[in-house]
């Protein structure tokens, strides 16, 4: 069985800022993705050109939440984020035609 290697696109305030200013988007990926998977994927799913390929790996968080009969403790998991920069001229379009 092939792993899939994006998860989804990660879309914030600050990614929109940056792939408008600096054609960088950023991914949420398998943890088990390697840089150059990760540059083939993107190439391949949205027909561009990568230059670069950055990743991190984002900490689990804890969040607490309180109720009436105490707190509520969880947990968020770890995942990794690939940062991708595209070749000059070139971008990516999530929404399509909305």
């Amino acid at each position: 069985m092939a792993k899939t290697i994006l998860v989804k696109p990660l879309i914030t305030e600050k990614t929109e800022r940056l792939s408008d200013q600096l054609g960088k988007y950023t991914f949420v990926v398998n943890k088990d993705a390697n840089k150059i998977e990760i540059k083939k994927a993107i190439e391949d799913m949205y027909q561009v050109t990568v230059e670069e390929v950055k990743t991190l790996i984002m900490p689990a968080k804890t969040k607490n939440r309180s109720t009436r009969s105490g707190i509520l403790t969880g947990r968020k998991a770890a995942f990794k984020k690939a940062v991708v920069t595209l070749a000059d001229g070139e971008e990516i379009d999530f929404y399509g035609d909305i």
